[in-house]
């Protein structure tokens, strides 16, 4: 019997190993990048078309390779940071697997161009799906070029699960801004489809964290710093005002890597206790450096999770340090019952002699007197009041006003006569009410209909924003003074994908920067109150992905807004309002459920209630 169990060819194992490391086009940003980085160096260019798609490209003035390496670094499991398995506990580098450009060569077209700064010629090297297509000597700059195009070309059933461009072009974005964050030595560049969209130069953690997110990040910050035998931590994290709900500038760096932990993340909101609102999250940007033989990196294919072996010791020092610096800058509140806060002199104030207040009395003033006095005290103005009219007076004409009310007597008897008429009738007829500032209750032929009022205002919401997105007529209007919002590069990016869908709804943008938006027009049904807290939800929502096509993008927009809008649970109703709310609900094409397809009101028939009272 021939044997079943066979050696897998190079190029398909490398596909296999591709499935792990290669998981879209953001996942060959990241290595690239730090090869870049464990390479030395500092100035690094990333070029993209098509969110990845078509191209990425990273440029960078490392030591570079000579011609032997240049060709070993596609086999598998060939790398230049282990030499021992011990080296495994004492990491100071990113890559270290071996598998990152072996897997990439082997689903993408790749053009290696690498020149070391004592030859003086580079190599030039292009790969398809694992082939050797050319090997040439080329003149170059010293540093490595690493172009990767048509990524999946030999895998479409991959390439037909990416996400649309604005989607994968986020991913992108945060993983350049992960390895931008945490090596502000290194100076970055990043180009989408021509334009520029980050240029970060060489500088500390402070600025670098203001030029990534934007200016208005500078005045959120505030320090920490707390060093120990255990760990090293300083960084920043953001003031409790400034509280977003999604968690988009939460960052965490160990040894100059990035990583997600929800123990480490639990220990912030602890610190925070108290200070955030109910579903609000802080910002943070904090480096961690800790011994690398107390920690394990490799427990995770993307590396982004560790195991400390002290953990709880680590979590019991982040939460203090956090709270210790929120504390030491005023931003949480402190007890101390030495002190009044309110009794410490100003600044300027301090090197001032006090100034005594002056009194001037005008000794010639009889409040009795019939005139005023002809001579007055210096700088003091008195006026005598006008003399009010008698008691008697106020009663003259009163005999011929109650004539004249007289003569209208019966004329107003019969009109106040017909508008109670008609109150009476209207409180006869009032069709609805409402139970716990939650439900509207109606009587209908049959029963009862109970209305969830949050649920049935969404649904009410959604279909209105839908219509004026598809149908172009939504009114505006003009806002006196213009409202400036200040938003990270990322999220700029998002609000541009929607902008089109936003002016169908009545905004009208006057102009957008890398890091603002000034907004001159609102729907008629917006206030001015309302615009952040609809971008803010907007970008929540849209951080887990929109479809490509532009239904899918305004459903999603219709969504997010209708569940920003809607009236919330224990909010008072008029029973006007309770009117419009359930007319408007069966007025809607599918009035049976919410946008998020869940129901929005349910009926109880009478022999339903019969049933009740016969138990």
């Amino acid at each position: 019997m021939s044997s079943i169990i066979q050696l897998l060819p190079d190029h398909v194992a490398n596909q296999i190993a591709a499935g792990e490391v290669v998981q879209r086009p953001a996942s060959v940003v990241k290595e690239l990048l730090e090869n870049a980085v464990d390479a030395k160096a500092t100035d690094i260019k990333l070029i993209i078309k098509d969110a990845g798609k078509s191209l990425i490209q990273v440029i960078d003035n490392g030591l570079g390779m000579n011609v032997t390496d240049a060709r070993l670094c596609f086999e598998r499991h060939a790398t230049s940071k282990i030499r021992h398995a011990e080296d495994l506990f004492s990491l100071h580098t990113k890559g270290f697997r071996g598998e990152a450009l072996a897997s990439i060569a082997a689903i993408a077209h790749v053009e290696l161009k690498t020149k070391q700064d004592q030859e003086e010629l580079g190599i030039h090297i292009i790969i398809e799906g694992s082939k050797f297509i050319t090997q040439e000597p080329a003149v170059l700059p010293k540093g490595t070029s690493f172009s990767v195009k048509n990524l999946f070309f030999n895998i479409p059933a991959r390439r037909n699960f990416l996400k649309s461009d604005t989607v994968e072009m986020r991913y992108i974005i945060d993983e350049f801004q992960r390895v931008a964050l945490a090596h502000p030595n290194i100076a970055f560049t990043m180009y989408h489809n021509g334009s520029e969209s980050f240029n970060l130069p060489q500088s500390n953690f402070r600025p670098r964290i203001v030029n990534v997110f934007g200016g208005k990040t500078n005045e959120k910050l505030v320090p920490v710093k707390e060093d120990t035998e255990i760990v090293h931590i300083h960084g920043f994290v953001g003031k409790p005002e400034f509280a977003k709900k999604n968690r988009g500038e939460q960052f965490f760096f160990v040894n100059d890597r990035f990583i997600k932990s929800g123990y480490l993340h639990h220990a912030i909101m602890a610190a925070y206790e108290g200070l955030l609102k109910d579903g609000a999250q802080p910002s943070y940007f904090l480096y961690l450096s800790v011994p690398p033989n107390t920690i394990d990196i490799n427990i995770h294919p993307t590396k982004t999770e560790i195991k400390f072996d002290d953990e709880h010791a680590l979590y019991a020092i982040l939460r203090s340090a956090v709270k210790h610096s929120l504390g030491q800058f005023n931003v949480a509140p402190v007890l101390d019952f030495e002190r009044d806060p309110n009794l410490d002199t100003p600044y300027q104030y301090q090197q001032k002699e006090a100034e005594y207040p002056t009194i001037q009395v005008d000794r010639s003033y009889n409040p009795f007197a019939d005139e005023k006095p002809q001579k007055a005290a210096t700088n003091f103005n008195y006026k005598k009041p006008e003399l009010q009219p008698s008691w008697e007076s106020l009663y003259v004409g009163l005999e011929e006003m109650d004539t004249q009310s007289s003569e209208i007597s019966f004329e107003t008897d019969a009109v106040s006569s017909s508008l109670f008429e008609d109150t009476d009738t209207e409180q006869e007829t009032k069709r609805t009410y409402q139970i716990h500032k939650k439900y509207i209750v109606s009587p209908i032929k049959s029963g009862i209909v109970i209305i969830n009022q949050k649920r049935a205002h969404e649904r009410v919401l959604y279909e209105e924003f839908l219509t004026n997105m598809t149908v172009h007529h939504a009114s505006s209007q003009r806002l006196l003074f213009p409202l400036e919002f200040y938003f990270s590069v990322n999220d700029i990016e998002v609000i541009k994908e929607i902008k089109l869908s936003l002016e169908n709804l009545g905004f009208i943008f006057d102009s957008i920067h890398a890091d603002s938006l000034i907004i001159s027009g609102l729907p008629v049904t917006i206030t001015e109150s309302q615009v952040s807290i609809i971008f803010d939800d907007l970008l929540t929502d849209f951080q887990n992905g929109v479809g490509g096509d532009s239904f899918s993008q305004n459903d999603s927009i219709a969504q997010s807004m209708a569940k920003s809008l809607a009236v919330k649970t224990g909010t008072y109703l008029t029973e006007k309002e309770q009117d419009n709310l359930v007319n408007n609900l069966f007025a809607c094409r599918e009035p049976n459920v919410s946008p998020f397809q869940k129901p929005t009101f349910i009926t109880m028939s009478v022999e339903d209630l019969d049933k009740k009272f016969s138990l």
